[in-house]
């Protein structure tokens, strides 16, 4: 089954602002950049399309032709939990050093860990690989797209922020059929 993942465009956030699962804004240039990714799936013919339930992927794919788009919310960005919203170096939660040192274990406070979106990213992927699909989208976030791509087998855990997909990039994965024994 081949996978096409579509982040979402750049948004309107103060840089060092965490944001995960909130809704934020889109940047003013939302069209211009929404026009470019939907060049790129223009030729793509879908069997399903999935998105994140969060605006600035609906908005995304609903530019794209895919108003009726599944949401599933296991397609969100990672949980901050009590930190969205907040500028990173103004966050005084003591674990916050914790997870900066090992955020793939650690869970932000009232959150999750990147394992734990990694998990819900693979729980849907093998879902969507057990159905009869030849082709899906999926418009999600940089880090959905970094769990698929570990679970593809793209990218390594310790190489995987070093991948980061742009604002409105494309990825196309080749995902094998999970099949029952």
């Amino acid at each position: 089954m081949e996978v096409i993942l579509i982040r979402h465009t750049s948004v309107d956030v103060p840089k060092g602002v965490c944001y995960g699962q909130t809704n934020v804004p889109l940047r003013d240039s939302f069209e211009e950049e929404a026009s470019i990714t939907a060049q790129q799936l223009q030729n793509d013919v879908f069997d399903a399309v999935f998105t994140s339930p969060l605006s600035r992927c609906t908005r995304l794919a609903d530019h794209c032709g895919y108003p009726d788009a599944i949401r599933d919310a296991r397609l969100k960005e990672l949980n901050f939990g009590e930190w969205e919203m907040q500028e990173f170096d103004k966050i005084c939660d003591p674990r916050l050093e914790e997870w900066y040192n090992d955020y793939f274990h650690v869970a932000a406070t009232g959150g999750e860990s990147f394992m734990m979106q990694l998990q819900r990213v693979s729980e849907f992927l093998n879902e969507v690989s057990g159905k009869e699909y030849k082709r899906i989208a999926v418009f999600a976030h940089g880090g959905v797209l970094i769990c698929a791509q570990i679970y593809a087998g793209i990218l390594r855990m310790e190489d995987a922020f070093d991948a980061l997909t742009p604002y409105g990039g494309v990825v196309r994965l080749q995902l094998n059929s999970k099949t029952e024994e």
